[in-house]
């Protein structure tokens, strides 16, 4: 073992993330991929990590995360008990978050750093996009700079021989904007080595004038917009940019945007209090923004738009994650935010607890 004594419980919760898309796709410009997406509050993967003689886990991919954990912090073992999930395949970041909720907890347990962003390629996590790292380590709106397209060409490197790519833009959002996340019943959004393949096939035709455009609305809409919080632009360049991205996936998926999530966005574009509809990752997740004075609103519109659909799920509603307050050791809470300059005249009466980063780390010493 490297370092650290085993005497302590670890728990560590992750909120999901939304992937928007990536700037580029095509072999004929200089970076490839280069994630755009935002952490969440809610939904939330939450693991607890005790040291052990072996593995002990309950689920066999949180096993075979804790494996590879355990190798690459070189420590005897570790029991892992998966306490929340998040939906699998969904377009909401559920293999990286709970990959690094496994890694940070083991490490945790055993008194050591957990380098999520250094030792993630171990665990075969941030080799396309590297937003779900960014929103672990610190929630918020996040651009990732890609890689080198010489690097990652239309065969990526094997597992683990790359490095996660750099955050090159983070804004937290503000405390008053709602996410909304509709979760279709229906097939699960490609991974694996379907997704390697589907991703091969887009990048081979890849049109390298729709990477351009979006350059042009990363920079001159979409970061503006984020870091001044402004909601309604911020909304539509998140769309524009959703919709280049499914240009590109046209046909892999079966349209603009894969079903039934086309369907769904269609209908979603009509409620007057939500802008930014889009389909995170590979779907089925659909998702827009509003504020919270209009939550409510925009959630009954989504449960509606599901039934005329004559489609089953479930809509959540979440804060954007980063910022906000910090618990201290006593309990109390310190703002690390001026004055709200727009302050909600219908303030929700149970508001989410906010964290100043992205995963929640809880110790427990078993002396």
């Amino acid at each position: 073992m490297s370092g650290g004594q085993p005497t302590t419980r670890a728990t560590v919760s992750a909120g999901a993330r939304l992937h928007v898309g990536f700037q580029n796709l095509s072999l004929a410009r200089e970076r490839l991929y280069g994630g755009i997406g935002v952490g969440l509050e809610q939904p939330r993967v939450t693991v607890t990590a005790e040291p052990a003689d072996g593995l002990e886990a309950d689920d066999p991919l949180v096993e075979e995360y804790a494996r590879r954990a355990v190798a690459v912090l070189d420590v005897p073992g570790v029991a892992v008990d998966l306490e929340t999930a998040l939906p699998r395949h969904v377009g909401l970041g559920s293999g990286t978050q709970l990959a690094l909720s496994v890694l940070a907890a083991t490490a945790h347990a055993y008194g050591l750093e957990p380098r999520v962003r250094e030792r993630a390629p171990a665990l075969g996590r941030g080799g396309r996009s590297g937003v779900g790292v960014a929103t672990f380590e610190a929630g918020g709106f996040v651009v990732d700079a890609g890689h080198p397209t010489n690097r990652f060409t239309t065969e990526p490197p094997a597992e683990g021989d790359w490095t996660v790519p750099p955050v090159v833009a983070r804004h937290d959002l503000p405390d008053r904007w709602r996410f909304l996340v509709a979760v279709p019943e229906a097939e699960p959004g490609r991974n694996g080595d379907d997704e390697d393949a589907s991703m091969r096939e887009v990048v081979e035709r890849a049109d390298p004038t729709v990477s351009d455009e979006i350059a042009g609305v990363v920079t001159r809409k979409l970061l503006p917009a984020a870091a001044e919080g402004r909601l309604e632009a911020f909304g539509d360049a998140v769309a524009e940019i959703g919709r280049k991205n499914g240009s590109w996936y046209a046909d892999a998926q079966g349209g603009v945007f894969r079903p039934p999530a086309g369907a769904l966005v269609e209908s979603l574009e009509e409620c007057p209090v939500l802008t930014g509809i889009g389909q995170s990752s590979w779907g089925p997740v659909v998702y827009g923004v509003t504020d919270r004075s209009h939550a409510s609103e925009a959630k009954a519109a989504a449960e509606d738009a599901l039934a005329d659909l004559g489609c089953d799920g479930r809509v959540l509603l979440s804060a954007p994650a980063g910022g906000g307050t910090n618990a201290n050791a006593n309990g109390s809470a310190n703002s690390d935010h001026d004055p709200d300059p727009d302050p909600d005249p219908d303030p929700d009466p149970n508001p989410e607890p906010r964290t100043t980063g992205g995963a929640r780390v809880t110790l427990e010493d078993d002396t």
